[in-house]
């Protein structure tokens, strides 16, 4: 392959990891899609594209070379005989959610082969692994987790504190209820 081509496929790579211009897309997965059918293939794209997430086969050699230097650095270990790359370019999508996208995809496509994924700079390699990944909370979900433990003790004791007070006052709507209507409010006993 001549130098220029290199330099164009390299261009290429870029600009799908990085179509702003910006840093190297930090979550990505390296699958194995041979043994697929057309038609797993295709599914699997469409299925994928249609939640934000690509997938670009790729030369292993002009990868690394691309994703040297960046947080996907850790899955150049991984480049290695027929490699896609599944990743997204929008933020909301991380590599749990394409984790998750992907293992559920073993159900219809079971020779798709899950090497490895970065999440964060942390490389998860070899299926289980990346099974493990897709258990993982995301981000919305962990910081939903966050927020519920931490209004959850003041919710709690908004309530005792509310409680009493509530009895209180309806005591005292009783009472005020009673004298409204002439009635004699009983003492105590």
């Amino acid at each position: 392959m001549s130098k220029t081509i290199k330099t164009m496929i390299i261009r290429d790579y870029k600009a799908r990891l990085a179509p702003t211009g910006a840093a190297i897309n930090a979550d990505a997965m390296v699958i194995g899609m041979r043994g697929l059918t057309g038609i797993q293939t295709t599914k699997l794209r469409s299925d994928l594209a249609g939640k934000k997430i690509r997938v670009v086969v790729v030369r292993n050699a002009l990868a690394r070379g691309v994703i040297k230097g960046t947080r996907l650095e850790p899955l150049t270990d991984l480049l290695s005989g027929s490699s896609a790359l599944a990743y997204s370019t929008t933020e909301e999508v991380t590599a749990v959610e394409i984790a998750r996208e992907l293992v559920s995809a073993l159900k219809a496509a079971p020779k798709l082969e899950l090497k490895g994924a970065v999440l964060d700079g942390t490389l998860f390699s070899g299926k289980q692994a990346v099974e493990e990944l897709a258990k993982f909370p995301t981000r919305d979900e962990a910081l939903a987790n966050l927020v519920a433990a931490l209004l959850g003790p003041g919710k709690k004791l908004s309530a005792q504190l509310k409680g009493p007070g509530a009895a209180l006052s309806g005591v005292l709507k009783t009472i005020e209820d009673k004298l409204e209507k002439g009635e004699a409010v009983g003492k105590a006993s």
